[in-house]
């Protein structure tokens, strides 16, 4: 469990900093959502999204669903070819909070599970993601989260001490394991509930009692 004051902010960007979700894009293609629900569960789940983050390369991942789902092979496509459009923009608020942190000086590197190809897309479309000191990227290094192993990576490139990090996460799994690494750890659900967090720890000035 960590013990010391947190002085390093460690951040997920998926649903924390950018607004990731490849509904974004297949309300466009079906315009039932009934419809547009079953694929994604059945034709292109999570499951199958994480091997491209961690690794897979598209063009391979999506010519094997291609194959298993045939009658659907244009819409999986445009998991590819129309990505972006999975993304409907930054997170205001969260993106905002990265900046006052940075403005004051405190370190911030990030832990993403995300494609490499796609994250070097998304690098260009939203220029903040160079802002960090460090970013590990799942689909770079092959691991994903809550492996420890992703988390000791960042440690071990950046000699950071876990015990230092308050690492932010949408995902409550993600969180645990940063916390049984020794990190401080915000179970993040809106940029609102962050800036208290970050307040709490006195990141951002104030440090409650």
């Amino acid at each position: 469990m960590a013990r010391t004051s947190p002085t390093i902010v460690v951040f997920d960007i998926g649903k924390v900093l950018l607004d990731w979700d490849p509904r974004h894009l297949y309300r466009r293609i079906f315009p039932d959502s009934k419809r547009m629900e079953s694929f994604l569960r059945e034709v292109l789940p999570t499951s199958w999204i994480l091997e491209t983050n961690q690794g897979k390369p598209f063009a391979d991942a999506v010519a094997e669903r291609i194959m298993r789902f045939p009658d659907h092979a244009d819409a999986i496509r445009a998991f590819d070819h129309r990505w972006l459009e999975t993304v409907a923009g930054p997170i205001a608020g969260s993106v905002a909070l990265l900046e006052r942190l940075q403005a004051r000086g405190v370190p911030t590197y990030s832990i993403t599970n995300f494609s490499a190809e796609k994250f070097e897309i998304a690098r260009t479309a939203f220029p903040f993601l160079d802002s960090f000191r460090g970013i590990v990227v799942s689909g770079r290094e092959r691991l994903l989260k809550p492996d420890a192993a992703i988390y000791r990576t960042l440690f071990d490139r950046h000699a950071v001490d876990p015990a230092d990090c308050l690492f932010i996460d949408d995902s409550a799994a993600n969180v645990a394991a940063a916390r049984t690494l020794g990190m401080h750890a915000h179970h993040f659900e809106h940029a609102q509930g962050l800036a208290e967090a970050l307040k709490h720890y006195g990141l951002l000035g104030q440090r409650y009692t």
